[in-house]
């Protein structure tokens, strides 16, 4: 299978595993030990405003403090990852997912969003959702979810709760049409 990186993963209605359920996910590594991502469309009740304070980091007031922390994913639930515009070489721990997007899990780039710096646009996220080698290729066969390539401005213009039914319109898709059967046909 060719690599899903840099690619939306879209639940199926039937997909009932809560994690999952309803779910937008943006994967960021996908090769032959296993795939990675972060669900871009549940903000949780966290503000960047409360993690700032939880984390003892000096905030100012910038247009960015009420901007939601997001649940990334069941893996690694107390660590941030942060998805953004622009080049991974500037923060520490951060990987190149395109051309123009990276994901960042240091304190670096929490301090500089905290100080009203750092990139323009970003999701932060609490966990990260991952598969082990040959396990997210298991659940594709078994219609569990659709996938489509990923572009920026689902991730960063669409407004969270349009971000699943965005992504699936770029494939002519309706997902409230879909029934909540699974099947191969």
């Amino acid at each position: 299978m060719d690599s899903l990186k840099n690619h939306f993963l879209m639940a199926m209605p039937h997909l009932e595993d809560p994690n999952f359920a309803g779910t937008l996910s943006y994967l960021c590594d996908h090769d032959a030990k296993g795939t990675m991502g972060v669900i871009v469309n549940k903000p949780t009740d966290l503000t960047l405003e409360a993690l700032f304070e939880q984390l003892e980091l000096e905030s100012v007031d910038g247009p960015n403090r009420h901007a939601p922390v997001y649940f990334g994913g069941p893996v690694h639930k107390d660590r941030g990852f942060i998805l953004h515009k622009g080049d991974a070489e500037e923060w520490d721990s951060s990987i190149q997912v395109t051309g123009d997007i990276a994901l960042t899990t240091s304190m670096d780039m929490l301090q500089a969003l905290a100080k009203g710096e750092g990139p323009s646009h970003f999701l932060v996220c609490l966990g990260c959702a991952g598969w082990e080698s040959g396990q997210l290729e298991q659940e594709l066969m078994d219609n569990a979810w659709l996938t489509v390539e990923g572009r920026p401005e689902v991730l960063f213009d669409v407004p969270p709760e349009q971000r699943l039914h965005t992504g699936a319109g770029l494939l002519g898709v309706d997902l409230n049409l879909m029934t909540r059967e699974a099947g191969h046909g």
